[in-house]
């Protein structure tokens, strides 16, 4: 069994059994190469995710001098600017004022509406991966989907949506622990580039507002409902990406789980009336998003042990995910279970936004696959990208 070490290929092909490792010697670990407390269990990440001595931030209560931390080189501001100034990296008030705003399109009526507009997309991807007899799961279905439906719902054109992809997988390379100077200097670069491209949609939208989230933002702010330039820009930012990387991931990590599991796969061509659960299963067994940083504002105690003001807490969803104390049998894929509390999609004041979205969008993927391409069958063993916060495979050939 590899040990906890988030840069060990080994530990990334499989890292669920150093997590079980990691929750018998106890609820909290200092983790020196990172400088985090880390959390295995999956009632202390729960109740933790809701803990207000904890945030996604400190600025709005403290300097870095403050704090004890040092703080970002200069040439990293782009990145910072745009990602500290977008929901998921604020606290109340700020974070309250922009999620009220933005949770206007994301009520389930607006959602739901979106559902003949997701359908007829991923019917369509799949057909055209039919035709050619197979493909990438990745690069033919799983990304092209989430990308045009956030990409909708925020107006921008068909014609500027292809680095939209690109972009954000090089911003999210910084969400990574301890990123290297190269991915550091591809998030600014993305950055800048992102946030340049969305100023001038923004500018258009003024003029010619449409039906769409970005025209909805400028008309809130004009009758009052105050959002800075800067807040828009990061909000957009923020929607893209969280709005399509996590189900990308679900739905390649989803599948290769499945062809994995034979037995289940057949359980589930047989019965799609287990899509939703089938759903739920699959983002708990192999998470997407493996761990959740949150600074302590004030000491907290967890086990005994008292984690410091300035100390960063990293929350384990991918072994609170595996946690025997609330699933049973953890390990095992098993698609009609009902109890199944899993937090990929967070808790507390930062819960996924867009989660009945997600779930719409893998649904509609998932059934098109499964009608169309019944027979559809993994062509190569994948490779895992060497992420570990972000888990994901570099595609998924399959063949139909």
């Amino acid at each position: 069994m590899a040990a906890f070490d988030p840069w060990d290929p080994a530990f990334l092909a499989d890292p669920y059994p150093s997590y079980a490792d990691l929750r018998g010697k106890g609820r909290v670990h200092f983790y020196e190469p990172t400088r985090q407390w880390l959390v295995p269990h999956h009632a202390d990440v729960s109740a933790l995710l809701r803990e207000r001595r904890l945030g996604r931030t400190y600025q709005h209560r403290f300097s870095h001098e403050d704090f004890g931390r040092t703080a970002p080189p200069a040439e990293h501001e782009p990145f910072h600017t745009l990602n500290d100034h977008g929901m998921l990296d604020l606290e109340p008030p700020d974070h309250t004022r922009i999620r009220r705003l933005v949770s206007k399109a994301f009520t389930p009526r607006t959602v739901e509406q979106l559902k003949p507009y997701v359908t007829r997309l991923a019917g369509e991807l799949v057909d055209q991966l039919v035709q050619k007899g197979g493909g990438d799961l990745l690069t033919d279905v799983a990304e092209p989907l989430p990308v045009a439906v956030i990409a909708e719902m925020l107006g921008i054109p068909e014609a500027d949506r292809a680095p939209l992809r690109p972009w954000s997988a090089d911003i999210c390379g910084m969400y990574e622990l301890n990123p290297p100077q190269d991915v550091a200097a591809r998030a600014v670069r993305a950055s800048v580039e992102f946030s340049g491209y969305l100023r001038e949609l923004i500018a258009e939208r003024r003029e010619n507002p449409g039906d769409d989230l970005i025209s909805g933002l400028i008309a809130a702010h004009d009758e009052g409902d105050r959002l800075t330039e800067q807040e828009m820009i990061s909000t957009c930012v923020l929607l893209l990406n969280a709005g399509h990387e996590a189900t990308v991931n679900a739905t390649v990590n989803g599948w290769y789980a499945l062809f994995r599991h034979p037995d289940q796969l057949a359980a589930l061509r047989a019965d799609h009336t287990l899509i939703p659960s089938a759903i739920e299963e699959l983002m708990r067994y192999d998470t997407p998003l493996q761990l959740f940083e949150r600074w302590v504002l004030d000491d907290i105690e967890i086990d005994g042990t008292t984690i410091p003001r300035g100390a960063e807490i990293a929350m384990l969803f991918g072994s609170a995910n595996h946690d025997p104390a609330v699933f049973q049998a953890p390990e095992k894929l098993d698609l009609a279970r009902k109890d199944n509390p899993h937090i990929s999609f967070s808790a507390g004041i930062h819960y996924c936004i867009g989660a009945p979205l997600a779930r719409i969008e893998l649904a509609a993927s998932m059934t098109a696959l499964l009608e169309k391409a019944p027979g559809l069958a993994l062509a190569a063993e994948p490779e895992r990208k060497p992420n570990f916060v972000i888990r994901g495979l570099e595609g998924l050939a399959v063949e139909v």
